[in-house]
């Protein structure tokens, strides 16, 4: 009792409901149309658009004590009208999507241990997608150590299915994760470095290893920001695609032209395929903050093609209390190869905040080229390809005892 009246406890819950146009051009995937998952193809000359909501509901619990921090999370993610009436099954989609311990081990060491995201600066290469109705989340332990604004954390995951094999075949599955991850911070600095080693092992004895390192660095100058990502990959894709010197490295500038204006501008280059080696891919990184909100680029496609090169510039506006505008535009083109232009995109997303709840809503144009790359089999695309969603956001916080 003693320890419990010591101890903080939070129950939190999550509402997340969201509606969608699909098949307009939404994470186009370059294969031929009966591939591509339904909901997820380029809008076809004599197909139809149609709309589908996805919600996700989470129940989060945080138990706080001197020593240790426990969390559960458990969530469900469904799509309306995958329950037919009065079935007694539910859709398989509930599970426990965090568990994870935190353990003081002195004032600047910790150890974290368990179900969890993987989240670090800009989430390029390690984010907790929080997008996707499901998020990503890895089994994994982490040694933290933090301490006047310099924190590094060492991280090691090992997968397995009893005493199978584990199946890694896909480039999001893998046998073992190890990571090193530093940053130092300061009121106007930040600069990150990267250390990843990605094992992947499907079936057999036979083991593809993958190296991804890099930097993230911040600065900022009064109302001037600044922000770049540069980072190598090298060794072996899963199933042997060989990787030399792959990279991804990138720009973001923005400017607070006034209290209720900020403008941005931004490049980033992706290295593609070549002789000697394939393109590089962001792994497990929040991939549709980046490259344009259609997801056509690195959401579960393009890992192989000739890599990317995006040029962007965006404003965001405040609009009344609570609610705010940005329109973003990029044009896109091939990094390797034929260096085809692969069209252009604008982004609008508009939020609201009301008292408990929030709305968000956004609307997203495809404008593809000429040397657009059809797959074999597939239908010329339609002339518009575009996207919009509407989501609701509940947060309710339920329950908060004990000490702050």
């Amino acid at each position: 009792m003693a320890q419990f009246a010591s101890a903080q406890f939070t129950l939190e819950g999550e509402f997340r409901p969201r509606t969608e146009l699909f098949n307009n051009g939404f994470n186009y995937r370059y294969q031929p149309a009966a591939a591509s998952p339904a909901g997820n193809t380029s809008g076809r000359e004599g197909t139809d658009a149609f709309l589908g909501t996805s919600v996700r509901v989470a129940l989060n619990s945080t138990y706080k004590t001197e020593t240790y921090k426990l969390y559960l999370g458990i969530q469900e993610v469904f799509n309306y009208g995958d329950r037919t009436q009065i079935s007694a099954a539910g859709n398989g989609n509930f599970r426990i999507q965090e568990a994870w311990a935190n353990l003081k081990l002195s004032d600047f060491w910790s150890l974290k241990l368990g179900r969890q995201p993987l989240s670090y600066d800009d989430q390029r290469i390690l984010g907790g997608l929080g997008w996707a109705q499901q998020a990503r989340t890895h089994d994994v332990s982490i040694l933290k150590y933090k301490k006047n604004g310099f924190s590094i954390d060492g991280g090691y995951a090992l997968n397995t299915l009893g005493d199978n094999v584990y199946d890694s075949a896909l480039l999001f599955s893998y046998r073992n994760l190890a990571f090193i991850h530093a940053n130092k911070t300061s009121e106007n600095f930040s600069v990150s470095g990267l250390l990843l080693n990605t094992t992947f092992q499907a079936g057999t004895d036979d083991k593809f290893n993958l190296l991804t390192g890099g930097i993230h660095a911040k600065v900022k100058f009064g109302k001037f920001g600044l922000a770049a990502n540069a980072y190598l990959q090298d060794g072996e894709r899963a199933g042997g695609g060989e990787v030399k010197g792959a990279y991804l490295a990138s720009l973001d500038a923005t400017l607070k032209a006034s209290n209720k204006v900020t403008l941005m501008a931004g490049a980033e280059i992706i290295s593609g395929s070549d002789d000697d080696s394939v393109a590089f891919f962001p792994l497990y990184g929040t991939n549709h903050k980046f490259n344009g909100l259609m997801d056509r680029f690195y959401v579960g496609n393009h890992a192989i093609g000739n890599g990317l090169v995006d040029l962007n510039l965006g404003v965001k506006f405040g609009l009344s209390k609570g609610s705010s505008l940005m329109v973003k535009g990029h044009t896109f083109s091939e990094e390797s190869k034929d260096k085809n232009s692969l069209g252009q995109e604008i982004d609008i997303v508009y939020a609201k905040a009301f008292k408990g709840f929030k709305l968000v809503a956004g609307y997203s144009q495809f404008f593809e080229s000429g040397d657009f790359p059809n797959p074999a089999g597939n239908p010329d695309a339609k002339s518009a390809q575009n996207w919009a969603w509407a989501m609701l956001i509940i947060k309710p916080k339920f329950l908060n005892t004990g000490s702050k």
